[in-house]
């Protein structure tokens, strides 16, 4: 499996395994198993309420912490200075980690200090709590005022991504400044299986419509991705989209999918096209 790399020191294997809504045991359990069958990457975030179980199933698995890439994130009512350290201590202590690898601003806030929110992001990175930093669900806008305005050495940016919402724009920004993109969501709950195109596809090269759609995206220069599953079966069928190998007749028909269908949108998400 690939590491995406950055000038900000990251280094990211670009499948991982995200763990929401999984919660106790059974997130404990998965995280284990995909540790077991060679997942390096793990994403959490307090919002999924599993923190704590992603860090028993640390302890509890032989592999080792340092070869463990671990994204954590901090929520959109908590980014005032001192409410952002404490959420990154509290994410640290039920990790059991003293450094997470990706450190996120999970959503932008609607009325905020940007550049102190930023420089605490900064500051924790340099402090040694986080080995990089990014942002999540940050429209290209606010993404250029943090990188360009602000100068923040981000490493990182992670948004919903799949085969039916084009990202194109925001994609070849983050190539631009040497920034990793990390799609999350990147089977769309479901819907990229279900679609005529991809399950050709699947058919003609005799793999699952899931493989397909995920390895649209993990062939891309500088794209992660992070599926979440709780099974054996699963979590190998998503290891195996690496090994799919898709030709210019199949990127076609997957590009001419119609490609604005967004399926994570909350009431407090920002204005996408900013």
């Amino acid at each position: 499996m690939r590491n995406l790399t950055t000038a900000q020191g990251l280094n990211m294997p670009q499948l991982g395994l995200g763990t929401w809504p999984m919660t106790g045991e059974e997130c404990t359990r998965a995280v284990r198993q995909a540790l077991e069958l060679g997942y390096r990457h793990i994403d959490t975030a307090p919002a999924y309420e599993n923190e704590a179980a992603v860090g028993e199933a640390l302890r509890q698995t032989d592999v080792v912490r340092d070869s463990i890439h671990l994204t954590t994130k901090v929520w959109w009512d908590k980014l005032q200075p001192a409410a952002m350290r404490q959420s990154l201590e509290d994410s640290l202590r039920a990790l059991g980690t003293e450094q997470v690898d990706l450190f996120l601003i999970h959503w932008p806030a609607r009325d905020w200090d940007l550049p102190r929110s930023i420089e605490t992001l900064v500051a924790l990175r340099d402090e040694g709590k986080a080995r990089c930093i990014g942002v999540a669900n940050f429209p290209l806008g606010l993404l250029r005022q943090v990188v360009d305005d602000l100068g923040a050495p981000l490493s990182a940016i992670q948004v919903e991504y799949h085969v039916m919402l084009d990202q194109q724009r925001l994609l070849d920004y983050a190539r631009s400044k040497g920034l990793a993109l990390t799609a999350y969501t990147p089977l769309a709950r479901g819907l990229a299986a279900e679609q005529a195109a991809i399950r050709q596809i699947a058919e003609k090269h005799g793999v699952l419509p899931s493989q397909v759609a995920l390895k649209w995206l993990l062939e891309q220069d500088g794209v992660a991705a992070i599926p979440k599953a709780s099974s054996q079966a699963n979590q190998q069928s998503n290891l195996d989209a690496l090994k799919v190998e898709l030709d210019d007749e199949d990127r076609a028909l997957i590009d001419a999918l119609p490609k604005n269908r967004r399926v994570v949108s909350p009431d407090f998400a920002p204005e996408w096209d900013a």
